[in-house]
């Protein structure tokens, strides 16, 4: 079913109530459940009033070497779309989780520099597993080569790079042609958020929030030309 105006508040109000009981739903042991302490003034003019607010999960952020994380039990996770079919995952399982080491004051040497992600990103042999278990999660019975594990909010915009709670079986836009492999328009403005955050016309929080809670409204919401 289309996600309305009115259940479209409704999934955030769920984004920033989920917080407390991320980790209990993801299963997963290593997140810090709790306010997002990167908040800064936002540029002027750079969020409109209709820009979502509230916390988002933070991370256990970089590690030196992953472990494949435990899913939501299968089947608990229920994918939502917009009015034009595009996928959004479920807030209770997939609700986002930052990267702590992502801050106002690290742009520079963080999602700015260039290099950055490819440097935190957990391998293939990682996230290959919790794929296959995070499609269950979903009930995802389409071919896994199709579809994208996908951060919900991505490495280049501060997301945590293998927390079960920003990560999901995303599948594919309409559009798709079979056996293609992914195509996900979601990475058009994620690259175009990540360019505003280090141009410094959006504020950091602001961005991991708007994608967080439906990244088809996202620019807009934040005064961003699409």
């Amino acid at each position: 079913m289309p996600i309305s105006a009115r259940s479209h508040s409704a999934r955030w109000a769920a984004v920033a109530a989920v917080t407390v009981l991320a980790t209990t739903v993801a299963g997963c042991s290593s997140g810090k459940g709790g306010a997002d302490p990167k908040g800064a003034a936002s540029p002027s003019g750079s969020v409109s009033a209709s820009a979502p607010s509230g916390s988002i999960p933070v991370g256990p952020g970089p590690q030196s070497a992953y472990t494949v994380q435990q899913q939501p039990a299968p089947g608990s996770c229920h994918v939502h779309y917009t009015a034009d079919k595009q996928p959004l995952p479920d807030p209770k399982c997939t609700p986002g989780a930052t990267n702590p080491k992502v801050t106002p004051q690290t742009l520079k040497t963080t999602i700015c520099q260039s290099g950055y992600t490819k440097g935190i990103r957990p391998p293939v042999s990682i996230t290959g597993r919790e794929k296959t278990a995070n499609a269950k999660s979903y009930g995802y019975t389409g071919p896994l080569h199709d579809a994208e594990y996908d951060h919900l909010i991505s490495l280049q915009l501060g997301g945590d790079p293998n927390d079960p709670r920003n990560l999901w079986v995303e599948p594919p836009s309409p559009g798709h042609k079979p056996g293609a492999g992914p195509n996900n328009p979601k990475d058009g403005v994620e690259n175009k958020l990540k360019a505003a955050i280090c141009s410094g016309k959006a504020d950091l929080a602001k961005a991991q929030q708007a994608i967080a809670y439906d990244w088809t409204t996202a620019l807009p919401s934040l005064g961003l030309k699409e």
